[in-house]
Order: C-alpha cells, then structure tokens, then sequence
C-alpha cells in the first residue's frame, strides 16, 4: 500500500464510534497526536466524556459525541452535533463491536446449538446495522470532503479462508455470532466500495488484540492492533475495497 501519512493537520476530522475503549480510543489517541480534529463517539456519556477529557489532556483535538449505534434517534442527533461543529468529515471510523452472549471465558462461548435469534440480532445490530445507519447517516458530511474515506473494524474471523483453515485459531471455536456479524461486514463494506465511488470504504482487522473483549488475553498490544486501522485512515490518496491487518493483505 502506498503509504502518505498526513502530517499535524489540523482540517483532518475523523469520527470513531466506540471511541471510550480498546481500539477505539487507542485509534483517538495516535490520530490526535498527527494533529487530527477527533470526534470520540461512544454510548456510554460518562465515560465517552472520560476519555475524551484524558486525550484533551495530553493536548489532542477531541469533542465527545454521545451516540448509540443501534439507535435512529442517538445517530440522528450525533450527525446534528457533528455538523455544528464541522463541514465535512474526513474519515469515519466504524468501529464500535460486541462479541455476544458467552456464559463464562473464550472457550465457554454460547455454542451453535444453543444461539437463539436474539442472540445473534443482538450483535447484527451493533456490528453489521451499527455501521450501516452511521455511515448512510454521515454520507452527506463524508461527501464533503476530499479524500472521504471509511474504515470498517473486522476481523479475520469473517474471513471465510481463515474460517476454513482447522489450523488457524480463529477456527478452534463455533461460534455464530462475531464470526458471522464480521462476515457480513466485509461483504457489505465491499458492496459501499463498488457502489459510492467518491468515498473509499476498507476493512481493518487488528488480529488477536488484548482488550476488553477478549478479557485481555490477546497476544497483541492495542497499539499493535490499531495498526491497520490508522494505517487505512491515514493514507491518502489511497485503495478501496481493500482488507488488510497490519502485515498486509487478509484472505476474504
């Protein structure tokens, strides 16, 4: 990938959903320390506010937006905010995720034979219809700027390759939900990117991470698994249609 990292620029306006945590706020951190005007979206106001008063601190540019991903209303009044505060949005970052029900550690996860679909609309609704009703909701925003660009948080769980593979770890469990949400994720992040050409739409997937989700028991630092993210945010001119971590290319 051709790499043209923005230098401190203060007109780059980047939105993260899921912003109070984990990669999302690691990803707030890195682009205000390039000197990016960070919109911290979260659901949670309270901490939403913590984090963002903490990157304020060590000098970042960053407002607080409340907004619930799974909410019409919350996503309409965050589009409202953000457009009192700004023109245009730059880059939007999708990244706010669950993994599902689980009834003890990773490997007590709730099993196929056992998903209802409530388990499974539970985490389609923030992971797959979270992202859609952010980005149709900021389409006008994104179109305002000149390089617009949509990074979507996946996973090479919704690879069907690495699914497939009985070697790979992320094949050691069944699990329906979080594999099957990411899954559809990519598809329709490659479906944006063939059909609203004026924004560019890519898929991150920070690998086994330790954060909050995986009680912490990934094998990378958050900073590692933010990687591909600020990778795909930054540059620009830039691909679309593209799913990488932070080595490179990930198999579909």
């Amino acid at each position: 990938m051709t790499n043209t990292h923005a230098t401190a620029n203060q007109s780059t306006t980047v939105l993260i959903t899921g912003g109070n945590k984990g990669l999302g706020y690691e990803t707030a951190r890195r682009l205000g320390d390039l000197g990016w005007r960070v919109l911290l979206a979260a659901r949670d106001e309270r901490r939403g506010r913590d984090a963002a008063e903490r990157l304020a601190a060590d000098g970042a540019d960053v407002t607080f937006i409340p907004l619930d991903v799974t909410s019409d209303e919350s996503v309409a009044a965050a589009v409202a905010a953000v457009g009192r505060l700004t023109d245009r949005v730059d880059v939007l970052v999708n990244n706010a995720g669950i993994t599902g029900e689980q009834v003890g550690p990773l490997d007590q996860l709730v099993g196929p034979a056992d998903t209802l679909p409530e388990h499974l609309g539970a985490v389609l609704a923030v992971n797959v219809l979270g992202p859609v009703r952010v980005t149709h909701a900021l389409l006008p925003l994104l179109h305002a700027a000149d390089d617009p660009r949509v990074v979507m948080v996946s996973s090479g769980a919704g690879s069907l390759t690495i699914a497939s593979d009985r070697a790979r770890p992320e094949a050691s469990v069944a699990h329906l939900m979080y594999p099957t949400s990411k899954a559809a994720l990519n598809m329709l992040t490659l479906q944006y990117a063939h059909g609203i050409p004026g924004i560019r739409f890519n898929l991150a997937d920070p690998g086994f991470t330790a954060t909050d989700l995986n009680h912490h028991q990934g094998t990378q630092s958050v900073t590692e698994g933010t990687d591909a993210i600020v990778e795909l945010a930054t540059t620009s001119p830039g691909p679309t249609g593209r799913f990488r971590d932070r080595s490179g290319a990930v198999p579909w």
